[in-house]
């Protein structure tokens, strides 16, 4: 008889290794508590937590290491990050799963593996020098951890990330924020910047559609921000579930709440996944949700999605004088007028961010 074919699943749990983000809690039941994000789940012997990809074998974490489901080098405001090195060639990896269900997710082939039978791409293996000699091949600037959700693999990221720093690129996470204190603090010493997805203002919505609670994604804003991080948030504008203006100045404030120098993109959806039952975001819509951020007080907002369309919301303004500093349409950098101690060229004013 033929060999059965291994399973994705099979050949996931062999690419892992002993854990960090985690503590024993009954050594007789070699029962297993899980930190890397904000669901804390409580594992047994031989069980997998909400991510499907940290399991629990004998006592120990098993958690995912050595492998890539995608690899590109990008833009870095792709990921979006306007306030990171304008322009960079931006190494992106991922691997597989994700501890949300998002129903409009765009990256949910990988991001829903082995939650969802249809998802799942093959995982290719991979050393974190190999991967950081590739960034040098393609004369990365930085290297992000990002299409999936980075915090499920953070040991992987940070492996990844101190040769990273030792060769001079700058690292960056792509994550939707749902953090636990532990794995931030984790995380911190190796982390230049931190987009953060603020999907909704509503914990209903968190709750019913997303998988998650409202306020882990809050506190991780301010705590990341805290730790010294450079922090964008991103929120996808979706029509009919978070587009109202009552929403969308809550986040704003929110955001505003703990530094207006945070970056807020507010993003056009389309339809993907299980949420094909309305539209794209307006364009009108976008501008609306900008004009917002800057009523509330937010020094850098930033309408994308929609590369041209969105009036000068694609570009950097300086707060105090209201120069244009840099210009953009879509990823590309048409303008670029920063001035390498990052401040304005016309007033001198400092613009927050990470420009050299």
């Amino acid at each position: 008889m033929p060999a059965r074919k291994q399973t994705l699943g099979e050949l996931l749990d062999s690419l892992t290794v002993p854990g960090e983000l985690y503590e024993v809690i009954d050594p007789e039941e070699k029962s297993v508590r899980c930190f890397a994000c904000a669901h804390r789940c409580l594992i047994r012997k031989g069980k997998r937590g909400i991510c499907q990809v940290r399991f629990n074998r004998n006592g120990v974490l098993m958690v995912p290491h050595g492998y890539l489901a995608g690899l590109q080098v990008d833009p870095v405001e792709k990921k979006p990050f306007f306030h990171v090195l304008p322009g960079a060639p931006t190494l992106s990896f991922g691997m597989l799963g994700c501890d949300f269900r998002c129903d409009f997710c765009q990256n949910w082939l990988s991001s829903q593996t082995l939650r969802d039978s249809a998802a799942g791409v093959a995982p290719r293996v991979i050393t974190a020098n190999h991967l950081v000699d590739a960034g040098k091949i393609y004369n990365a600037r930085a290297i992000a951890s990002t299409y999936n959700e980075p915090l499920i693999t953070s040991e992987w990221a940070v492996e990844i990330f101190k040769i990273a720093r030792a060769s001079g690129l700058r690292t960056l996470y792509v994550s939707n924020g749902n953090a636990s204190p532990e794995v931030l603090d984790y995380l911190a010493p190796w982390i230049d910047a931190y987009k953060i997805d603020l999907k909704t203002m509503r914990d209903a919505n968190y709750r019913k559609i997303i998988g998650g609670v409202l306020q882990h994604v809050l506190d991780t804003v301010s705590r990341a921000h805290e730790l010294g991080m450079w922090v964008e948030v991103v929120t996808l504008v979706i029509p009919g579930m978070n587009d109202s203006s009552d929403e969308l100045w809550d986040a704003a404030r929110f955001i505003h709440s703990v530094s207006p120098d945070i970056p807020w993109h507010v993003t056009a959806f389309h339809p993907d996944y299980q949420m094909t039952d309305r539209g794209r975001t307006p364009v009108d819509t976008l501008v609306r949700a900008a004009e917002i951020g800057l009523e509330a007080g937010l020094n850098y907002v930033y309408a994308g999605n929609l590369p041209g369309q969105t009036q000068n919301w694609e570009d950097t303004r300086c707060p105090e004088c209201q120069e244009t500093l840099i210009r953009r349409v879509g990823f590309r950098i048409i303008t670029n007028r920063i001035t390498a101690t990052g401040t304005c060229p016309v007033c001198g004013h400092g613009i927050a961010g990470i420009w050299n």
